[in-house]
């Protein structure tokens, strides 16, 4: 009969039917039910991301940033169901295999109407125009069946929570846009909290606050990007926000206060504890993405635009050293997470913000396709 295996081509394709079966469930396994990062280097969801990946990003980079941006926005959802198409195929070619070899030799029928019987048995139908005649090949038609159901339900329980990490990610950078400008930066949200607190220790009190909540927020970040690595490729609403510039934002602003002269220990406690959180978030997500430390091209903070946000927060009675110490500090704080968060930003393509809002910068939730470029602060 056409298209029938014999003799050491059924050997061979047992074993190649038998891996690739459980290359995918162990796959599945650990993409789905798995809640922690996995280390090995050959995973197939991996594999997927960079290969597709790697042509959108070199499409994007030639783009217009608007076009790019909305490119790059349909890599995240479209990746998954890439993944789980490569899933369901490659666990019907695999059980296409078994089931031929588990019938006798004058009982095999063509490998074509055994991908058919596969696809139908795996997804369920239960057609019957084809049935198996062994104990062994009824056995893995029984496989099949619980193995289609089994995985059909993981990525229906898989797909909600992927979609609540991300709403519960974005939900605090959307919230940067009024407390820190879009796109949200260091200086711009201490000089908020001070200009709108009725004196100094009420602003600490409220930046504490706030950072604690950031604190949990990279914690989060952290914990459900390493488990679910594709989360990273999802992107904001607005092409001037993202995780990574939140997150730049927020390390920049822990070195701001660690610089401050002593006087409130709370907050520089806080300060501490959220800059290790965040900078534990970026490192790790680093070798999750395979993203290796790069240094920013052009330094991010040069002596010159320091001195700008000096006289900045001191407008505002935040008071930083501006010294020659107080500087090279900052440089040291800086050197432990620049490299990673610019290679996360060069990877997603995503813009790091600015130590300094640029002075035609509007918040995001003053713009509107019929009035681009508002006038004068509202509040």
């Amino acid at each position: 009969m056409d298209g029938v295996l014999t003799g050491g081509a059924v050997i061979v394709a047992a074993a190649a039917g038998a891996a690739l079966v459980a290359i995918i469930l162990l796959d599945v396994f650990e993409t789905i039910v798995l809640p922690r990062r996995v280390t090995h280097r050959f995973r197939l969801a991996t594999l997927t991301y960079q290969l597709m990946w790697r042509p959108v990003r070199a499409l994007a980079v030639r783009l217009r940033r608007d076009l790019a941006d909305s490119i790059l926005a349909f890599f995240g959802p479209g990746s998954l169901l890439l993944l789980l198409t490569l899933w369901l195929v490659g666990l019907i070619v695999g059980f296409a295999t078994l089931q031929h070899i588990a019938e006798p030799a004058r009982h095999r029928r063509p490998v074509g109407t055994d991908l058919y019987f596969s696809g139908t048995t795996l997804l369920t139908l239960g057609l019957g125009d084809v049935t198996p005649v062994t104990g062994w090949a009824r056995f893995m038609t029984v496989f099949e069946v619980g193995t289609g159901f089994g995985v059909l339900a993981l990525v229906i329980g898989y797909l909600p929570a992927l979609y609540q990490a991300t709403s519960r990610r974005e939900v605090a950078v959307v919230l940067l846009d009024a407390r820190a400008g879009s796109p949200p930066t260091g200086t711009e949200l201490l000089r908020r909290h001070a200009e709108r607190s009725e004196n100094l220790d009420a602003a600490a009190v409220r930046l504490t606050q706030y950072l604690a909540a950031w604190e949990l927020w990279a914690a989060e970040l952290l914990e459900s990007h390493l488990s679910y690595p594709v989360l990273a490729y999802f992107r904001s609403q607005h092409d001037n926000q993202s995780w990574v510039a939140a997150l730049t934002a927020m390390l920049d602003t822990c070195a701001l206060l660690l610089i401050r002269p002593p006087g409130c220990p709370e907050l520089t406690g806080q300060a501490r504890l959220t800059y290790a959180i965040c900078r534990h978030a970026v490192v790790d997500l680093c070798q999750v993405l395979h993203a290796p430390p790069l240094p920013p091209e052009k330094d991010r903070l040069p002596p010159s635009l320091f001195a700008g946000i000096v006289a900045t927060l001191d407008a505002v009675g935040l008071t930083l050293r501006d010294d020659e110490a107080a500087y090279a500090k900052l440089s040291h704080l800086r050197a432990t997470y620049e490299p990673y968060v610019n290679a996360l930003a060069n990877r997603l393509l995503i813009e790091l913000p600015p130590w300094l809002p640029a002075e035609s910068a509007a918040d995001n939730w003053r713009t509107t396709e019929w009035e681009p470029r508002p006038r004068g602060p509202l509040l």
